[in-house]
């Protein structure tokens, strides 16, 4: 069964899969064992699903890696006129409800929400979903898994996500309670009402 499920994970991802490290029911490692795991494999972006499976995934290409540039910075600078929360780029854990720990390619998160941390919180993983967060597809990056982990998010309490896919140009919108909303091509989006006043210009992504 093992064998199989392995089979069947490969086979959710294009190209170059990233790598699924099992651990359970060996090994199951503290918050603060992968925070310290993460710490010296830098090079490395790595998630744990609420499995407990370790997700190892190798640097992103340098076209992935502008794309991702510029939505942080369109999202940052936002963030700075409004004043009412913080950006976070993908080097930045939070810990969700189910015990995943992910990585968005971009996120937000309000200070109220992280004044109430603490400063050893705050240091790590941070406790918390972010109200905000966007994915960006890579060209090796499953839709479908994409997908599900977009609907994590909004399950763990985000209240807006949205999953970009450059290649097919379509934007797929994720909110509680709603199905998912797939935009083609559009050149702009509107976070609106949760981010009042954010606009990410897609021109500069496609």
């Amino acid at each position: 069964m093992e064998a199989l499920r392995q089979d069947e994970n490969k086979n959710r991802y294009l190209g170059h899969p990233p790598l699924i490290v099992q651990l359970r029911p060996v090994l199951d490692l503290t918050d603060d064992q992968l925070y310290e795991f993460c710490q010296i494999n830098r090079d490395l972006r790595i998630e744990r699903n609420r499995q407990g499976e370790l997700i190892i995934m190798p640097p992103t290409g340098g076209e992935t890696s502008e794309r991702n540039a510029e939505i942080i910075i369109q999202l940052g600078s936002w963030a700075k006129r409004n004043g009412e929360g913080a950006t976070f780029d993908s080097s930045g854990g939070f810990r969700l409800n189910n015990g995943a720990v992910r990585s968005p390619d971009a996120a937000w998160v309000k200070y109220s929400r992280l004044n109430t941390l603490t400063a050893e919180e705050r240091q790590k993983f941070l406790p918390l979903c972010p109200e905000f967060v966007i994915e960006l597809r890579s060209p090796t990056d499953s839709l479908s898994v994409l997908r599900e982990k977009m609907q994590e998010y909004i399950d763990n309490g985000a209240q807006l996500a949205w999953l970009i896919d450059p290649e097919l140009k379509h934007v797929y919108v994720y909110r509680p309670g709603e199905t998912a909303q797939e935009l083609e091509q559009p050149e702009k989006i509107s976070g609106e009402p949760l981010l009042s006043g954010f606009e990410l210009d897609l021109r500069e992504i496609w």
